[in-house]
């Protein structure tokens, strides 16, 4: 059978032809003219049966979608399914577009489906169309609908208004809840809903505790779904028999509220979550003008705040004031014995927070000196995949450097590139071992010969390993292959680009150290002894290239919320930096060429180990008693782990407390 899509490479459409395509028959997929290209880059990622998509180039603002009438006759009796899925879903559109896309698009979609004669029209809607209705809202209702205060509830309902009054065929209403990344992969292709939040979560994360109690509002249910449980049930649901003229409710039977929805995604950022939540169940009990004026007026006016400070859009917030409740009962019955079901939440939290941090967050925020201190250097970034590495080459490219990307992982250094060009700059991705020291040479070598030359070179890939003295004595190739990354592959880079920057009179070494080496902190003799190599040989080298106009700058970074600290849970009790915010101190280095960048922690550490070095090496030792290793660096298992670090270091804190692991 054939089908027709509006709104095929959008988010979830893409996912829904890619389902349709493995029934086979060809799919028409209706593009914009300048959408075309996504298109084309889809089929690459269906693969096998791609080549069934037929380009259909119209317009949701034309008649009849703007189709050629040839290609009108064309699909007249072949499209046995419809599917009407592009629609415009953005917290800060305002009302106009949103009538435009939403309302007309719909009335063009329900005029073709009835020339084409299509079997079945399937509209995508949304929870939304019920408005703010008080109370549980069935399957089967539309009219009772109520409270339109935002322009999207209002064209949502609207437009199901005109597939119910105006088409011709038989049709089928689809109402998704707030639909986030896929539950497996976490793919999701822009900031929305409950990602605006997400950088609040890692600033918290950075500036608190994370067993830090908080006291925040349950909120309301947040109905939360997958893209992939929503693909798949339209899939399903569209080729079951008999449910014309039905709706169905896309949605979790049993939402989060607003306040669990938070800490499941806290606990992904690591960050403080909500240990008390105050109820709103005495407000819901006010009568309905006193509710108005003492708890939606102040939620309004936060949501304001938080659009003013934030950039989050007050509309965001509303969402957790939506007292509407949803039944899915025919939803439930069409699915039984299909295996398709939300997930919980809980479960797949982690893969939308990994997927946004690694592919969506952009804080291209940067001085204006960065800027003119950047602007056409090419500038070689390693371990820029992920981390402080690809924050910084996201700040580095929006201030207009020409950023080469280096990273063994290809496919995570190609989104961060796409990232770095959304920002309006230009990246180059290499991907390279720099373990491999001829893998280092090769990488220069073919940088020089792409590009001509490196202006400034970014150590910043490098490995920690947190062990004591004690687990080392068997585990010399610890000692090696810190060395191998950290000293040497970084070595290596250094004097393949330092001739050329001679040559040229100008340029600059950033070799991103580590603030342990400042404070000389036990367990950590593998991974210090390598980075305080690299500090020494460029102190040595710095002082014979500043005759030449090259810049050495150590960076001696903090703890940084990375993946290299994440299995390390001590670091849970400590304060950390974000990513962005250790590219801000790399970014320092590069704008203002000093001879070191560091906080005041590392110089005062410093100081107290040349006034008092007896002393420092005791406290030291007190640290290194009251934290002994981990689990993981013990080689233990999962399973076998036992109490995390954190529930040991309170229980030693007060002698004769056992605590149950919790996590």
């Amino acid at each position: 059978m054939d089908y027709f899509v509006t709104g095929g490479t959008g988010f979830i459409g893409r996912h829904l032809v890619e389902l349709l395509l493995a029934r086979g028959g060809c799919v028409y997929a209706l593009v914009r003219e300048a959408s075309v290209p996504r298109l084309e880059a889809l089929r690459r990622r269906w693969g096998v049966g791609a080549d069934r998509v037929v380009t259909v180039v119209g317009d949701l603002e034309q008649p009849l979608l703007g189709v050629e009438p040839s290609l009108l006759a064309r699909l007249r009796n072949r499209v046995v399914h419809g599917f009407h899925v592009a629609a415009l879903y953005d917290m800060a559109a305002d009302a106009k577009s949103l009538e435009v896309a939403n309302v007309r698009g719909t009335w063009h979609a329900v005029q073709l489906a009835n020339a084409s004669e299509f079997e079945h029209f399937h509209h995508v809607s949304s929870i939304a169309a019920a408005g703010r209705y008080p109370g549980v809202f069935r399957e089967d209702m539309f009219e009772e609908a109520a409270g339109f205060d935002d322009p999207y509830f209002r064209t949502k309902h609207a437009a199901e208004r005109v597939v119910r009054r105006e088409c011709r065929v038989p049709w089928r209403v689809y109402r998704p809840g707030i639909v986030v990344g896929h539950s497996m992969s976490g793919e999701m292709d822009k900031v929305d809903g409950p990602y605006y939040f997400f950088g609040l979560l890692r600033r918290a994360a950075a500036a608190l505790p994370i067993g830090l109690p908080l006291v925040g509002v349950r909120g309301a249910p947040l109905n939360i779904v997958p893209v992939d449980f929503v693909a798949q049930a339209l899939d399903h649901i569209a080729h079951a028999d008999g449910l014309d003229g039905r709706t169905f409710h896309l949605v979790d039977p049993e939402p989060l509220c607003a306040g669990d929805t938070l800490n499941a995604f806290a606990r992904a950022a690591r960050a403080p979550r909500f240990a008390l939540q105050l109820g709103t169940s005495g407000t819901d009990r006010a009568p309905s003008t006193l509710r108005s004026a003492f708890v939606d007026t102040t939620l309004r006016a936060a949501g304001e705040l938080v659009n003013l400070e934030f950039g989050i859009p007050a509309r965001v917030v509303s969402m957790a004031t939506h007292r509407t409740r949803f039944d899915c009962r025919a939803t439930t019955a069409a699915l039984a014995g299909t295996g398709i079901e939300v997930p919980r939440l809980e479960d797949y939290a982690d893969r939308l927070w990994n997927y946004w941090e690694e592919n969506l967050d952009a804080d291209t925020r940067f001085r204006p000196g960065l800027a003119r201190a950047v602007r056409g250097k090419v500038i070689l970034v390693t371990g820029a995949s992920a981390g402080i590495g690809r924050a910084a080459a996201l700040k580095l490219g929006a201030a207009g450097a020409e950023v080469v990307l280096v990273a063994r992982s290809a496919d995570r250094m190609e989104t961060a590139k796409a990232a770095i060009e959304r920002a309006g700059g230009v990246a180059h991705v290499y991907s390279a071992n720099l373990l491999n020291l001829e893998e280092c040479d090769l990488l220069a070598k073919r940088v020089i010969d792409d590009l001509g030359r490196v202006d400034v070179l970014v150590n910043n890939a490098g490995h920690s390993i947190r062990r004591s003295l004690e687990l080392e004595y068997e585990r010399f190739y610890d000692y090696e292959r810190t060395m191998q990354l950290n000293y040497f592959g970084a070595l290596r880079l250094i004097l393949a680009f330092v001739p050329g920057m001679r040559a040229r009179g100008s340029g600059q070494i950033v070799n991103v150290s580590t603030m342990g080496v400042q404070t000389s902190g036990p367990n950590f003799s593998a991974y210090l002894a390598s980075k305080a190599a690299l500090d020494a040989f460029s102190r040595s080298a710095a002082s014979e290239l500043l005759g030449d106009g090259i810049a050495v700058t150590t960076v001696y970074m903090p703890l940084v919320q990375t993946a290299m600290a994440a299995p390390t849970e001590l670091w849970d009790l400590a304060y950390a930096l974000t990513p962005a915010q250790g590219a801000d101190l790399v970014c320092r280095a590069i704008e203002r060429r000093p001879k070191r960048v560091t906080l005041a922690v590392g110089l005062l550490s410093e100081a107290a180990y040349l006034l008092a070095p007896g002393a420092m090496d005791a406290g030291m030792n007190v640290f290194y008693r009251l934290f002994p290793d981990s689990a993981r660096a013990r080689g233990e298992t999962e399973q076998s782990r036992g109490r995390s670090d954190r529930v040991g270091v309170i229980e030693r804190l007060v002698p004769g407390l056992r605590l149950t692991r919790t996590r």
